[in-house]
């Protein structure tokens, strides 16, 4: 047994990963001699309707699958998708029926922080935006937290496993746990002792609100670290916050008039798209945590669409093998695959053979999400 209660990467491969129906039908259908070539397709809406989403977890969902006898289709990550599918498989049902179950959490819960992700990165898109939401779920999936703020194109992110993973580093400076441990009154030595043991290439960041008023701890942080301190951050609870917006103000205008223009003013706590929208024009910066992490997973469904090259579905959804398309006005056009539409094409090569065809480039499809985004109006403000 696990020392900790998660599925690994075993079980996620081998297919035990799933819902217990889904090895029992293989039971069926191999006592039956039943295997048909069918075409599935995930999808979460059937039809447009205006609420677009970012799509992510392609790469885990190519690694599920590769080396199965199976061709998969799928739209690239950091692309929005509004209706119709995001992933078409087309072999024997049997090579992919028991991987349903691990491949729609792999998509649904990276897509739903991803596009979360989006929309505090479109609320504030001249600030830097953070992501601080790893302690909010279980620490098996953080590198699937950072992965999808990164996808999205927020600009770091807090967890250290997760970034040896993703071959990047992770940022963050102090808690209020280490103001504490020095104890009240003594926020100049805590600051001091930060400033003489971490390395330079970690920004002085001073937290700034752990015991006494927000101005007043950030002129002493100013005055004691002097030229050294790259920025503060204020955390304050929601309970004692105020009016943060006010209090904003207040520091940025104290800082400047001691001669501390340079130094920048982070916020964390809380925050969401709202609170980035009022706030981003009094802050340089911000850290985002459950509106990331905490995000509902998109409501992804797989179903068979064509048997044996017939069309083919459950009551209530389309049968037929489809494409997604980006019309030139930047809006969502779904189709039959074989009929030419007036769009791009969305859903490409991603396995063919059981091989993967398909580079995973985490900087350029953030990129194509600021881009889309852009494109359809994602985000944009009220």
């Amino acid at each position: 047994m696990h020392p900790f209660d998660i599925v690994g990467p075993e079980e996620i491969r081998d297919g035990t990963a799933t819902d217990a129906y889904f090895l029992r039908t293989e039971t069926t259908l191999r006592h039956a001699g039943r295997n048909p070539t069918v075409v599935a397709e995930v999808t979460a809406d059937q039809f447009p309707d205006g609420d677009f989403e970012l799509l992510a977890g392609v790469k885990d969902a190519a690694a599920l699958l590769a080396g199965r006898a199976v061709d998969v289709d799928a739209i690239r990550e950091g692309r929005l998708f509004d209706g119709g599918p995001v992933l078409r498989i087309e072999g024997p049902y049997l090579e992919f029926a028991r991987f349903e179950t691990s491949l729609l959490g792999l998509l649904s819960h990276a897509s739903g922080m991803a596009t979360a992700a989006l929309e505090a990165r479109r609320a504030a898109p001249e600030s830097t935006v953070l992501s601080f939401g790893a302690r909010h779920v279980h620490p098996a999936i953080a590198t699937v937290v950072e992965r999808s703020a990164l996808l999205a194109g927020l600009d770091g992110f807090s967890h250290v496993a997760a970034g040896d993973a993703l071959g990047r580093t992770a940022g963050g400076t102090m808690p209020h746990a280490l103001l504490i441990c020095f104890g009240r009154g003594e926020q100049e030595a805590a600051w001091r002792a930060f400033d003489e043991a971490v390395g330079s290439d970690v920004p002085r960041v001073a937290l700034c609100d752990t015991y006494s008023d927000e101005v007043d701890e950030v002129l002493r942080a100013a005055e004691t670290l002097g030229d050294d301190l790259d920025s503060v951050r204020l955390d304050t609870t929601g309970s004692r916050r105020g009016d943060f917006r006010h209090i904003l103000r207040e520091v940025r205008w104290e800082l400047d008039a001691r001669g501390f223009e340079d130094v920048d003013v982070f916020a964390s706590g809380g925050l969401g798209p709202a609170e980035l929208r009022a706030l981003r024009d009094v802050a340089d910066g911000f850290g985002v945590g459950g509106h990331v992490s905490n995000a509902d997973p998109v409501d992804f469904a797989l179903d068979i669409v064509e048997v044996e090259g017939e069309p083919a579905a459950k009551r209530g959804k389309l049968s037929g093998a489809k494409q997604a398309y980006r019309t030139p006005d930047g809006g969502h056009h779904v189709g039959l695959a074989d009929c030419e539409a007036d769009g791009e094409p969305l859903l490409e090569p991603l396995i063919r053979d059981g091989e993967v065809v398909r580079e995973f480039d985490l900087d350029a499809a953030a990129e194509r999400a600021l881009a889309d985004a852009a494109a359809v109006g994602f985000g944009t403000d009220a």
